[in-house]
This record gives C-alpha cells, sequence and structure tokens, in this order.
C-alpha cells in the first residue's frame, strides 16, 4: 500500500499542522498539506498526508476514513498518482 494519504471533506479553516497533529494519532506523519486555489489562497477542502510507514497509512485509513473531524466527515483514501 503507498503511504500517501488523499484526504477529502476537510473544514476550509483546518491548517496544514492541524492535519498533521489528527493524523499522528494514527501513527508518524512524514508530511500533511492543505490544496489550495492558486487566485485566492482559500482551502479547497481536500489535502494529502504521507506516512511514514504502510502499517500508519493504514491505521490512518482506519482511524480517519468516514469519521468526523472539526464538524465535517472525512473520506481517506490510498492517494492516486498524478495523471500525465
Amino acid at each position: 500500500m503507498a503511504r500517501k494519504l488523499f484526504v477529502g471533506g476537510l473544514p476550509y479553516r483546518t491548517t496544514g499542522d492541524e492535519l498533521r497533529d489528527a493524523f499522528a494519532q494514527a501513527g508518524e506523519v512524514a508530511s500533511a498539506s492543505i490544496v489550495t486555489e492558486r487566485e485566492t489562497g482559500r482551502s479547497r477542502g481536500f489535502g494529502f498526508v504521507e506516512m511514514a510507514t504502510d502499517e500508519a497509512a493504514q491505521n490512518a485509513i482506519t482511524m480517519w476514513n468516514g469519521k468526523e473531524f472539526e464538524g465535517r466527515t472525512l473520506t481517506v483514501s490510498e492517494a492516486r498518482p498524478k495523471a500525465a
């Protein structure tokens, strides 16, 4: 399983640090980022978290997929490769 996870359904006010802290409950986080609009810098409501190990990634999916985070239900899955 890939270690990079897609996280959808994020509240628009969530920061990268808050995302990292939440996913650290499942294991070591290598990186966490929120995707923003280029023009406004506003969150697009999703991001990516890279877990340090496959086990931590699976734990994070189990822990957060379908669960509530700051009033919104998250979708957490293995990230798909970028389209060419």
